[in-house]
């Protein structure tokens, strides 16, 4: 008999067993489920209900208070760094910048593109280290990567005084528009940051100072690519201070401020000391800047700087394309730290070829290698008047470059023996003109010796 059908003794779940039934709640509810007896009652979740609800609303509560705070500290955040980048950029003459190039280009400003702050942390990768392709005392370069995927070097200086912001705008203006294939190119900059940074086109095949002096225990530039980075440099200078809109006076020319790319193509660099030279004026008053080794004696006295502090600065590059010595080296004995000095000297005790680089001695004709080291001891006169200027020493060196690719002449001889022969035979054959020409020097040595004396200072 099925209890559970005939009797219906459950409130719940009847269960019919043999001789007798069990009874049971259903899901959510308690109690014997018999009729005669609890039978079955709801369970009550009451308070975990509320419990959970409370928890559920400051959860959310505590969610939405904590986005419209962030919110709103990323919204002040970014007005403060908007109205901070307005600063910088009118401080740092970015109006000034823009007006210029409107009124100088007629509405265009492809001659000097104004990047913004963001664009270039993108390209230097927020200015990460690995981006560093060197440091100076007056900044750092890094590399930086456009959306187009062009390769730049950003210039990020230290420091600049407020009160020279304006000169700043006017020699950027200048160099914005200079066009000269032995010149680094200056592709833009940005006011939004403390200092203004400069984007310049990126030079890959490092500096000539590395090329002379940090490869191996040789260098890697025949006596053909020097002379005719010799030309090029000077052809820029000559440029800068003779058929730019304005003079520039570079004021810092050395071995390391000269870039060479994939093809040995010199391009001179670095224009953070230059000076622009007012139109009726040949000479300008500073505060002297430059480096030891490289600076004009005459200007590190005086505080005068004129066209031909950069002349003195090109006549010791000169001597370290010749000889493959530093400028300035402690390394050396006393009287050789001085490249200028040693360099002058030698040629008034008639010991030019003695000091020239052997690989210049092997490659170079002995005509060739008279000139250009006639060429540097003129550069490197005490007196400024009595120097050479940058178009004189270009025109000479171009008419040699000219005259060796009508004539090219290479010793493939490396061989040490043949080189001590080849520097002894040279240094006999030249003595009688060395001589000569060493009379004119005299006074450049002795007025010379004071500087060496303050540049160890």
């Amino acid at each position: 008999i099925n209890e559970c059908v005939t009797s219906q003794p459950c409130v719940g779940i009847c269960t019919n067993l043999p001789g007798t039934y069990n009874c049971a709640c259903p899901e959510g509810s308690q109690g014997d489920g018999r009729k005669d007896g609890k039978g079955c009652t709801p369970i009550i979740h009451e308070k975990r209900f509320r419990s959970i609800d409370v928890v559920l609303g400051v959860s959310i509560s505590f969610l939405l208070v904590l986005l419209v705070v962030s919110w709103l500290y990323w919204g002040l955040r970014e007005r403060k760094i908007s109205r901070q980048r307005e600063k910088f950029f009118l401080e740092n003459g970015g109006r000034l910048m823009l007006q210029r190039l409107l009124s100088e280009h007629e509405g265009s400003v492809e001659a000097a593109r104004i990047f913004t702050d963001e664009e270039l942390k993108k390209a230097t990768d927020h200015y990460h280290e690995s981006r560093i392709l060197g440091q100076g005392g007056q900044g750092t370069v890094y590399r930086g990567i456009l959306p187009d995927n062009t390769v730049v070097a950003i210039k990020k200086a230290k420091n600049l005084d407020r009160s020279q912001v304006e000169e700043f705008i006017n020699e950027l203006i200048i160099l914005s528009q200079i066009i000269h294939r032995n010149v680094v190119k200056l592709i833009g900059c940005c006011f939004e940051t403390e200092v203004p940074l400069l984007v310049y086109e990126f030079v890959n095949n490092s500096t000539l100072a590395d090329h002379i002096h940090k490869c191996a225990h040789e260098s890697t530039l025949s006596w053909r690519a020097r002379l005719r980075i010799a030309g090029e440099t000077a052809g820029a200078l000559s440029y800068l201070h003779s058929d730019a809109s304005a003079q520039i006076l570079h004021r810092d020319i050395k071995s390391t401020n000269i870039l060479l790319d994939e093809s040995f193509l010199a391009k001179v660099a670095d224009f953070g000391a230059s000076r622009l030279v007012p139109l009726d004026r040949t000479q300008l008053t500073t505060l002297v800047q430059g480096t030891l080794g490289y600076l004009d004696p005459e200007y590190f006295h005086s505080s005068q700087l004129t066209e031909k502090s950069d002349v003195y600065s090109f006549g010791v590059v000169l001597a370290e394309l010749l000889t493959g010595l530093r400028a300035l080296s402690f390394e050396r004995a006393e009287n050789e730290r001085n490249l200028s000095l040693y360099f002058t000297s030698a040629i008034k005790g008639e010991r030019l070829f003695e000091i020239i680089d052997l690989r210049v001695l092997n490659e170079g004709i002995p005509d060739e290698i008279k000139e250009v080291a006639m060429l540097a001891s003129r550069c490197l006169r005490v007196k400024g008047e009595d120097r050479p200027t940058m178009k004189e020493a270009a025109m000479e060196l171009e008419g040699l470059v000219r005259v060796m690719d009508r004539h090219p002449w290479v010793n493939q001889s490396c061989d040490l023996e043949e080189s001590e022969h080849l520097l002894g035979e040279r240094s006999s054959e030249y003595d009688g003109i060395l001589k000569s020409n060493a009379s004119r020097n005299d006074d450049s040595i002795s007025n010379q010796v004071p500087f060496e004396i303050e540049s160890r200072r």
